[in-house]
């Protein structure tokens, strides 16, 4: 399973498209092209277990690069194309790329970042950029055959920094021929019925980890990704009339986004060609995936894991009308729920949710960072890992999330978790997004805060706040209830789903200490 085999097989066949352009890439293109890009890091001194870095937006070339690193056995790291030239150059310093790629779609920030590179990395742009390499130049010069020395290559992703720098994740790199199925091929083969004939609609980043992952599966499989150059609720919907896509990746907030469309713009698309829709990356409020099953129909699926590849959890839209709120049972890994000391919890409480085992049966660490690495481990077995998220499970197996650890409030001695105050105001009717957290209090230590983005700008100011809390206090227990509404335009929210709440809180914390980390 490669596109080099497919490339032989069915050359003409498209890796993927990219949806708004149109633009094919064959087998046989994605084949040679990264054979291309193989011989270019070869040609600047790259051997095995070195590493290179992909600072792009969604884009025809983002592909053979990763597949160049993964036949070149070499270690690529994927950057978000919303950092600054500054948050680049630490994760590019910190994994030790010798070669950066990077577009003319990210000219600003890659002229700042050629100013505080290190003059020995390599610098390569699609476009043109001074102070770059010109990409296409540079890999159609290039020999379209195999290096001589393949060897398997492996990314090494970054946590996306919503508590703090990010830190890479690093597995060791495997052995073997660069055809061999990886644990992830198998565990989609099984559990989303992925095959040579699905088509994969992608809406999300690339740098980020599933669809990363999951893109780069159904091009080994030999199937077609379409890829959305970036977001947006209606051209995701007229992209699944247009490509007929079997399978999709989503996270919420484009729930969300494409049930907020009017309803004559939301029904006038045909979705039934999705047989397979699955969902991650951050909780799904219950009312949300009810209407996206309604609408789409028991094609929805969701899992919980992480870049980590500690563990995995799955389960279909019946056995989620069956356990609502459940994120699955585990197909990876065995969960176990522990309290503050590690001791196991019973069933239905509430803990730290650790999985035993991983994925392919090896541990990450973060990279530079045993510190990190130590507190995701139990401290009494060794072989059981955390992403720091709090849940339950219930007597069939079924996990549960109630949050992540470090957005917990304590407000007068109460551990308040606002995930689900965040669920339920994300479902009132004039409101786009909203993100809770934890404020000064100098009577409680924190308060409950809420921070909503409005569907009409107008509307935001003390009316709407107090019905906002009072749509709480109606269905909410008090401890849980924001004290406070502020209003903003648009929240810092990651592209792949998640928020950066610091980015908040750090509005109202200044100087001052706090227990969220």
């Amino acid at each position: 399973m490669h596109p080099y085999i497919h490339a032989q097989n069915k050359p003409d066949h498209p890796a993927y498209i990219m949806a708004a352009s149109g633009e094919v890439v064959t087998y046989k293109q994605l084949d040679e092209r990264s054979n291309q890009i193989a011989h270019l890091v070869r040609g600047h001194g790259l051997v095995r277990g070195d590493a290179i870095a992909i600072f792009m937006e969604n884009n025809a070339q983002f592909f053979e690069i990763c597949w160049a690193a993964l036949r070149s056995g070499l270690y690529y790291t994927c950057i978000s194309s919303r950092l600054t030239a500054g948050e680049a150059a630490y994760i590019i310093d910190d994994c030790n790329a010798k070669i950066v790629f990077t577009s003319d779609y990210m000219k600003e920030v890659a002229l700042e970042l050629d100013a505080i590179l290190p003059k020995d990395v390599m610098r390569v742009s699609c476009g043109a950029i001074d102070g770059y390499e010109d990409y296409i130049t540079r890999r159609d010069a290039l020999p379209t055959t195999p290096i001589a020395d393949e060897s398997r290559g492996l990314d090494m992703l970054y946590s996306s920094g919503t508590t703090g720098k990010p830190k890479g994740i690093r597995r060791p790199l495997p052995e073997g021929g660069i055809e061999e199925q990886d644990a992830l091929v198998l565990l989609l083969l099984g559990v989303f019925s992925f095959s040579e004939d699905v088509t994969y609609l992608s809406p999300a980043p690339l740098y980020h980890a599933a669809p990363l992952r999951y893109n780069l599966t159904v091009q080994a499989l030999g199937a077609t990704c379409i890829i959305m150059e970036q977001f947006d609720a209606e051209e995701a919907l007229k992209y699944i009339e247009q490509y007929k896509p079997t399978h999709s990746q989503w996270v919420p907030t484009m729930f969300v986004r494409m049930l907020k469309l009017p309803e004559e713009v939301r029904t006038k698309y045909d979705v039934s060609s999705i047989q397979v829709a699955i969902h991650a990356a951050a909780p799904c409020p219950v009312p949300i995936k009810e209407q996206m099953i309604e609408w789409w129909g028991e094609v929805i699926y969701e899992y919980y894991a992480g870049s980590e590849g500690n563990g995995f959890t799955c389960l279909n839209a019946q056995e989620w009308l069956a356990h609502k709120g459940s994120v699955g049972k585990a197909l990876v890994g065995i969960i176990r729920i522990c309290d503050e000391e590690g001791t196991e919890v019973a069933i239905g409480e509430e803990g730290t949710v650790f999985f035993e085992g991983d994925i392919d049966g090896v541990s990450f660490e973060y990279h530079n960072d045993p510190k990190k690495t130590a507190e995701s481990r139990h401290p009494s077995h060794a072989h059981w890992s955390t992403l720091g998220d709090v849940g339950r499970i219930d007597d069939e197996g079924y996990l549960y999330l109630t949050d992540r650890k470090a957005f917990m409030i304590i407000s007068g001695g109460v551990n308040v978790y606002p995930q689900e105050t965040e669920n339920l105001l994300i479902t009132h009717p004039k409101i786009t997004d909203v993100a809770v957290f934890g404020v000064p209090n100098e009577e409680f230590g924190e308060e409950v805060k809420a921070v909503v983005q409005p569907a009409n700008w107008a509307e935001a100011g003390d009316a709407l706040a107090e019905e906002l809390m009072a749509f709480c206090r109606d269905n909410l227990s008090a401890i849980k209830c924001p004290r406070s509404v502020d209003f903003d335009q648009e929240l810092p929210r990651h592209p792949t789903g998640k928020l950066y709440k610091r980015l908040l809180r750090d509005r109202y914390w200044g100087n001052k200490d706090s227990k969220i980390v």
